[in-house]
């Protein structure tokens, strides 16, 4: 340590993005005895180095300190620098724009007597996202406007370029997509430019992607986070590596590997949990949506579960979940719910604006209608997807609504106009390399050949959709596949003749024999994890019985997921949601003072709206400090040991006999077809064929 540290190297420590050191070296200095100014600017590196350093209320507590500091100083501009800043924070990371908007208000009233000045346009900056999040569009238009203006103005690039970005965005919501997307590839090329500093530049690239996402233009959206992964490195800091993250578990969400979209999933959640409050449902959501795809239908319920604690919507995820589950009644109750009063999240991805966010509801919509047989829905869903798809031109979009058509002339035994559909969606979506969509396609149109008597047609189209979903890692969609081609699956996938087969290990050599084939391969983890659930047929193995049984070890198996899933205080610990710590809780506390004066705002305005949303804050709020009623010490975080257990047995398991495969493919098969995965792992063999394996 430095014997008399002094400011300029805690600032160079700061943009070295040393953010530990920068800390050391800020505790050491005796700003208090120091001039004002000297004391500013340390609040203000402690500010940036809590933030860069994971210490989110950290980082809030600075700038709240230096905004008090400015005031005390009578110094308007600088304490409304200081108030807009903290807003700016509020708003990127916790979702609350109730709070947002009380500090907003407190650095206007502040500038209120003085000519323009850099804070006027960071201002108008916070004003047209918050509006633009609140689905206000004619406000973030005018705001945007001003922030473009006042920037160029006063010579503040962030301001140019977020409310550039909105403008941008708000064009494709009015309709002008071809523009909206033509502006956009304009402030990407002066992003990669290097025109703006780092959290801007990272925030606007995820901006660019959200906006792609929300028109389901996947080739653009995977571009656009191409550029911010290499653009992060060594650039990105606070959470903006973990939102990359959460937007390449998107990606991989849509061309596979499924697992590999998992894992990104999963370190999105531990990387963002420092930052990120009530929108920490994003990434929860992205999580469960995975899993369902997986087949992980415990897992996905966690996730699912977890973003609605926080007050976020799961739909149409949750929705579908429960039509996996053989629920299609309440899914199809759900679905219709979320389509009449859908949730006005404060989220950027899909705003309160158009009639976009409802795409995916009404794409969930129309294949719970087929499941249900509720014809008008399924009709219905169909035809609002299609005039969304016309609205905002995209492929997805387009696939999405002819997959809706498909299911709805499904319903109504237009065999044709089904078959036409659902060809043209399957073949979209391979174009786009959206090999999941590609193959529900096929499994529609095995059902319309099916019914029209072509059964070697619709054969082939169950293998073709079995083939895409096995290469995706789809293992739910698989079964689904494989149930249809039964008694009529090919040799592979079916079971064998004879009930006796070999797994044995010698030493790192494993033999198996099975279904007439015998092979020899190197042992590993994951096939040691298969022999432990065949001696036992039908028994449900948690997956932390599993990896303690591999590592040898004496503890006891969890006798449910209440035994390592669920924290003392109530909250989903598999999840890894933290609790909160005194300073945190006092936080919370501050910001719903704020949310109860947005409400007193809101009504005397007689704006229902802004009063609905803050209340909305108020409840997330209440609900955050009753979940750390009565406890102190510092945050935490439990759970984590049960859902890395499951994430490093499915993916022992699925490498394990991804390599089994290349020696023994039919054995390899087999497994696939009848080992379940997730929290509860098992093996599920045909019960009018027993295998008796010798072990």
């Amino acid at each position: 340590m430095t014997a008399h540290p002094t400011l300029s190297e805690a600032r160079a420590a700061v943009e070295r993005g040393e953010w530990e050191r920068a800390n050391e070296l800020l505790d050491a200095l005796d700003t208090n005895a120091g001039a004002d100014d000297e004391r500013a600017a340390a609040l203000e590196l402690r500010a940036q180095a809590h933030y860069g350093g994971g210490d989110f209320e950290g980082s809030i507590a600075a700038w709240e300190a230096l905004y008090e500091l400015q005031l005390a100083r009578h110094d308007e501009v600088e304490a409304a620098r200081a108030a807009v800043m903290l807003a700016m924070f509020l708003m990127i990371d916790t979702g609350l724009m109730a709070p947002v908007r009380g500090w907003t208000r407190r650095a206007e009233r502040l500038l209120a007597t003085h000519p323009d000045t850099p804070p006027h346009a960071l201002v108008a900056t916070v004003r047209t996202y918050e509006r633009f999040m609140s689905g206000d569009l004619v406000g973030a238009r005018e705001q945007s406007r001003v922030a473009i203006d006042l920037g160029t103005r006063l010579g503040v690039p962030p301001a140019v370029v977020i409310g550039r970005v909105a403008a941008a965005r708000l064009t494709i919501f009015e309709g002008d997509v071809a523009g909206g997307l033509e502006q956009l590839d304009e402030i990407a090329t002066l992003l990669m430019a290097g025109e703006v500093d780092p959290l801007t530049s990272g925030m606007m690239y995820c901006e660019l992607i959200c906006a792609a996402r929300g028109l389901a233009l996947h080739d653009r959206a995977m571009e656009w986070t191409d550029v911010m992964e290499r653009w992060r490195r060594g650039a990105a800091f606070g959470g903006l590596n973990g939102r990359c993250r959460v937007h390449r578990a998107e990606m991989f969400r849509i061309s596979g590997p499924c697992d590999r979209a998992e894992e990104e999933a999963l370190l999105a959640c531990e990387e963002l949990r420092p930052w990120m409050r009530r929108e920490f449902g994003w990434p929860l959501v992205e999580l469960g949506n995975i899993r369902l795809r997986k087949g992980d239908l415990d897992g996905a319920e966690t996730a699912f579960l977890a973003a609605h604690e926080r007050t976020w919507s799961a739909q149409p995820g949750l929705a579908l979940l429960r039509l996996a589950q053989g629920d299609a009644t309440n899914a199809a109750t759900m679905i219709a719910e979320e389509i009449a009063h859908p949730f006005e999240l404060p989220w950027k991805e899909r705003p309160p604006l158009s009639e976009l966010r409802l795409a995916p509801l009404l794409a969930a919509q129309a294949e719970i209608a087929s499941t249900t047989g509720d014809a008008e829905s399924a009709a219905s869903a169909a035809a609002r997807l299609t005039t969304i798809a016309d609205t905002y031109p995209s492929a997805s979009l387009r696939a999405d609504a002819l997959l809706a058509q498909a299911r709805s002339a499904l319903l109504g035994h237009d065999l044709e106009a089904c078959k036409a559909a659902a060809t043209s969606a399957a073949a979209i979506w391979a174009d786009i390399d959206a090999p999941f969509e590609a193959a529900v396609a096929r499994t529609v149109l095995a059902t319309a050949r099916e019914r029209n008597q072509n059964l070697d047609g619709a054969r082939m189209e169950w293998l073709a959709a079995r083939t895409l979903f096995q290469q995706f890692g789809a293992h739910g969609w698989v079964d689904r596949c494989d149930r249809a081609l039964t008694p009529t699956a090919t040799a592979v996938a079916a079971l064998p003749a004879t009930t006796a087969a070999t797994f044995r290990c010698d030493g790192d050599v494993r033999e198996v024999a099975f279904g007439g084939v015998r092979a020899t391969v190197r042992d590993m983890k994951g096939l040691r994890y298969v022999e432990r659930l065949l001696a036992e047929p039908g028994r449900d193995f948690h997956a932390l019985e599993l990896v303690t049984g591999e590592q040898g070890s004496s503890r006891g198996a969890p006798t449910s997921t209440a035994d390592v899933d669920i924290d003392d205080d109530g909250s989903l610990g598999a999840a890894g949601l933290p609790t909160l710590d005194d300073r945190a809780r006092e936080a919370y506390r501050r910001r719903l003072a704020d949310v109860e004066e947005d409400i007193d705002d809101a009504t005397q305005m007689n704006d229902p709206v802004r009063r609905e949303l803050a209340e909305r804050d108020r409840e997330f709020l209440l609900l955050e400090l009753r979940r750390a009623a009565g406890l102190g010490g510092t945050i935490r975080t439990t759970g984590g040991n049960a859902e890395r257990a499951r994430t490093a047995v499915t993916r022992s398991i699925r490498y394990a006999l991804t390599r089994l495969a290349e020696q023994h493919p039919v054995a390899a098969t087999h497994f696939e077809q009848h080992i379940r995965t997730g929290t509860y792992c098992s093996y599920q063999p045909d019960p009018l064929t027993p295998i008796d394996w010798q072990r």
